[in-house]
C-alpha cells in the first residue's frame, strides 16, 4: 500500500477532506491510497460525521498496543482452524464491518454480523460475541434485536436452553424478500398521496413517477430472489 500505515497528518487530511465535502475515493487519491483505505479509516472511527484525527489517531494506537500486550497468565488463544492466520483473519472481520457499515448498517449491529460470518458454525451465544466483541450483553441484545428485526439474523435455543444467534443461507433470501416488500409499502403510499395532492400537480407527478419505479423494483427484486435462492444452497465453487 503506498506510503505505508496512516500518519496523524494523513487523518487530518481527511479530517479536512470530510469537511469540505469530498468523495472517499477523491480523499484517497490525494493521499495516493486505496479508497478502501480511506472508507475503513472513517466508518472506524465516527463515520463521515463524527470522525476527529486526533482521536481517530489515538484509537489507532490504542488498537496497536493492545495487539502488541502478551495475553493475560492462563488466557488461552482462539484457535484458528484450517490454518489461518489470526492477523489476517482479525483484519478481514474489520474490513466486513467496514463494508456493512458503508451500507448503512449501524457500527455495533456491523460487527455482530461481522463476527457471526466469520465464525464457522455461523452461530454464537450472547456471552461468546460479547467476549469476542469486548463489549457489554446488553450491546450485544440490542444489535441482535435490530439484526432480527431486518431479517439478517434469526435466534435459537440449543440444548442448554441458551439462545444461540445464527446467520444462515436463507437470511439474505429473507432480508430481500423483506426489502421488496418494505418498497411495496413505500409504493402504496406513495400512490395515497397522489390522491390527495390531486391528480395533476407537480407533487402528484413525482410521487407517482417515483410509485412506478418503486413498483418495477420491487417486483424486480421478489423475481430474482425466488430465482436466486437455489443459488444459496449450491456449494459448487464454479
Amino acid at each position: 500500500m503506498p506510503g505505508g500505515r496512516l500518519t496523524q497528518q494523513d487523518r487530518q487530511q481527511i479530517a479536512v477532506g470530510l469537511a469540505d465535502g469530498l468523495a472517499y475515493a477523491e480523499i484517497a487519491r490525494r493521499l495516493d491510497r486505496p479508497t478502501s483505505t480511506i472508507t475503513r479509516e472513517v466508518m472506524r472511527n465516527g463515520g463521515p460525521t463524527g470522525y476527529r484525527a486526533d482521536l481517530a489517531h489515538r484509537a489507532t494506537e490504542h488498537r496497536a498496543r493492545r495487539r502488541r500486550q502478551p495475553a493475560p497468565r492462563g488466557a488461552e488463544a482462539s484457535p484458528q482452524l484450517y490454518g489461518r492466520d489470526p492477523e489476517a483473519v482479525r483484519e478481514f472481520e474489520e474490513t466486513l464491518t467496514t463494508v456493512f457499515m458503508a451500507s448503512g448498517t449501524p457500527k455495533m449491529m456491523a460487527r455482530v454480523m461481522a463476527c457471526l460470518y466469520t465464525n464457522d458454525a455461523g452461530c454464537l451465544t450472547a456471552s461468546e460475541l460479547s467476549r469476542h466483541l469486548e463489549v457489554s450483553p446488553a450491546s450485544v441484545s440490542k444489535a441482535v434485536a435490530f439484526l432480527e428485526e431486518q431479517g439478517l439474523v434469526r435466534r435459537e435455543r440449543d440444548e442448554r436452553r441458551r439462545e444461540r444467534y445464527i446467520v444462515d443461507d436463507d437470511v439474505w433470501h429473507q432480508a430481500m424478500v423483506a426489502s421488496a416488500q418494505s418498497l411495496v409499502q413505500i409504493t402504496a403510499t406513495a400512490r395515497q398521496g397522489v390522491s390527495v395532492l390531486g391528480q395533476d400537480t407537480p407533487a402528484a407527478a413525482r410521487l407517482e413517477a417515483a410509485a412506478r419505479y418503486l413498483d418495477f423494483v420491487g417486483e424486480s427484486m421478489l423475481r430474482a430472489a425466488e430465482q436466486a435462492r437455489d443459488v444459496l444452497h449450491s456449494r459448487d465453487p464454479g
